[in-house]
C-alpha cells in the first residue's frame, strides 16, 4: 500500500468512523516496515487525553508513544464535543492553528509516515470563516476521504471531494468503511457507484476497503 509521507484524514461527516479508518491504515502500513504514527489534528470532548489517539494505539496492537505522553500527537485538546470553533469558545481559549503544524513537523523528521485524523469533515469550521479543508489546502496536504454505505453518503461524499478540488487539495484515498453497510441494497450500490466515479472524476485517486472486523 503506497501512501504520501503525510496525509490528512476526513470524513463525509462525523461518526463515519474515521479514527477507525485512521488506526487501521496505520497498523496496514506498520505491517510493510515502514514507521509510521497518527496524530489528532484538534481532539474535542476530552480533558487531558485524546481518546481518538487512544483508538488508533489500541488498533495498532501498541501501547501510548512517547509523543503521546507529551502531546504532540495531540496538541490541540478542548473539553466540549462540538466543532473546533464553538469548543474553543465554549472552553475560552483562542487557538493557534500553526500549532498542530508545528507537531506535525516534528512527526515528519522521526516517523516515515503521519496520518493526521481530522474533527468531523473537511467544512468543520475552526473559525468563524476559517474551514479544516482551508487549513489543508494552506499547508499542501494531501486527503483521504472516509465514507460509508448509508443512505445519504454519495451525496456526501460527492460533496467532499467538490469542497477539496475547489481548493486545490489533492484526494490522495477514497477510504470504504463498510461497518455501516446495514441495507444491503443501498450498500452494495452506494460502493459500486463511488468507485465508478471516483475512476472517471478522480483518475488519481486511490479506492481501500476496510475489512468489516478490525480488532
Amino acid at each position: 500500500m503506497v501512501i504520501p509521507q503525510v496525509l490528512f484524514v476526513t470524513g463525509i461527516g462525523t461518526d463515519v468512523g474515521k479514527s477507525w479508518a485512521t488506526g487501521w491504515l496505520a497498523r496496514e502500513v506498520a505491517k510493510a516496515g515502514r514507521s509510521i504514527i497518527t496524530q489528532k489534528f484538534i481532539q474535542t470532548g476530552n480533558c487531558g487525553r485524546s481518546e481518538d489517539i487512544e483508538l488508533h494505539r489500541r488498533i495498532m496492537g501498541i501501547p501510548l508513544q512517547p509523543r503521546d505522553l507529551d502531546f504532540t500527537t495531540a496538541p490541540l485538546i478542548l473539553s466540549y464535543p462540538a466543532s473546533p470553533h464553538l469548543a474553543a469558545e465554549i472552553d475560552r481559549v483562542s487557538l493557534d492553528w500553526e500549532t498542530p503544524m508545528r507537531s506535525l513537523t516534528t512527526l515528519s523528521t522521526e516517523f516515515d509516515h503521519v496520518l493526521v485524523e481530522g474533527a468531523g469533515g473537511a467544512l468543520v469550521p475552526l473559525t468563524g470563516d476559517y474551514l479544516t479543508a482551508d487549513w489543508v489546502a494552506e499547508h499542501e496536504l494531501p486527503a483521504a476521504v472516509v465514507t460509508n454505505g448509508c443512505l445519504g453518503s454519495i451525496n456526501l461524499t460527492l460533496l467532499t471531494l467538490e469542497s477539496l478540488k475547489v481548493r486545490g487539495v489533492e484526494v490522495a484515498l477514497v477510504i470504504y468503511n463498510p461497518y455501516f453497510d446495514k441495507d444491503k441494497t443501498i450498500s452494495t450500490d452506494t460502493r459500486r457507484y463511488l468507485r465508478r466515479y471516483i475512476e472517471q472524476n478522480y483518475p488519481g485517486t486511490g479506492w481501500i476497503e476496510m475489512p468489516e472486523q478490525i480488532l
